[in-house]
């Protein structure tokens, strides 16, 4: 695997999240792709409109829910959309400059949900954990 792409997830946090969530985890996460699919349009379609506005709720969403599973590279590219918005909408100047971010948006966001799926597939060999050493209370964990 691309080592940039290691770098994406942070599988701590990612596990973190798996752990609290419990059996929920697989619902919740759906819930995120969902959510995101529409975040990244709506981020795309704002942009396309020159709706510096409508930049702001998605991108906000984008970054909590993105970082709740350790997606912190999709976070920070949501943050820095949220708050270019937000200065925009107080400032009456649209943030142009972020055409680079929102188009690496969705590129990332496929990338992440695409190493989300490998870490959650059970068909999907795993990577391996350097964390610890595997435990008979990890057998059938999804």
């Amino acid at each position: 695997m691309d080592e940039r792409l290691r770098e994406t997830v942070d599988w701590a946090l990612f596990q973190q999240a798996r752990t609290q969530l419990g059996p929920n985890f697989i619902r919740i996460l759906g819930y995120f792709r969902e959510d995101g699919e529409k975040a990244v349009a709506r981020i795309e379609d704002a942009m396309h409109r020159r709706d510096a506005a409508a930049l702001v709720l998605p991108a906000h969403t984008m970054k909590s829910e993105a970082r709740q599973f350790g997606a912190g590279e999709l976070g920070s590219i949501a943050e820095e959309i949220e708050h270019a918005g937000r200065r925009a909408v107080e400032n009456g100047v649209f943030p142009d400059h972020l055409l680079p971010q929102v188009a690496r948006l969705r590129p990332l966001y496929n990338e992440t949900m695409e190493l989300f799926e490998r870490e959650t597939n059970p068909l999907v060999e795993r990577r391996p954990s350097t964390s610890r050493a595997a435990s008979n209370q990890d057998f059938g964990r999804i």
